[in-house]
C-alpha cells in the first residue's frame, strides 16, 4: 500500500532561512561585478583611477558590507543540513 504523500507546503522559517543563505551566497558574485562594473563603461583603455572611480568603489564596498550585515542575523539560526528537511520518495 502506498504512503500518503506529504503535502508541498514549505514551512515558512526554512524556507525563509534558505532564501536567504542562497542571496549570502550570491553577494560575492554580485559584488565582483559591481566592482567590476566601471571597466565595462571605460571608453578608452586607462591605467589611471579618477576620483569617481574611488568614490564608486567605495560606496560599493560599504553597500556591500551593509548586506552581508543585513543578511547576517538571519543566517545565525538554523537548520542542521539542507538535505535534512527534504522529501523522501
Amino acid at each position: 500500500m502506498k504512503q500518503p504523500r506529504r503535502p508541498l507546503f514549505l514551512a515558512r522559517a526554512p524556507y525563509r532561512r534558505r532564501r536567504l543563505r542562497d542571496a549570502a551566497r550570491l553577494l560575492p558574485i554580485v559584488g565582483a561585478f559591481l566592482l567590476l562594473l566601471p571597466l565595462l563603461w571605460a571608453r578608452e583603455a586607462r591605467l589611471s583611477l579618477t576620483s569617481a572611480d574611488v568614490i564608486y568603489f567605495f560606496l560599493v564596498w560599504l553597500g556591500l558590507i551593509g548586506l552581508a550585515a543585513a543578511l547576517a542575523p538571519g543566517l545565525r539560526g538554523g537548520d542542521g543540513g539542507d538535505g535534512a528537511d527534504d522529501e523522501e520518495d
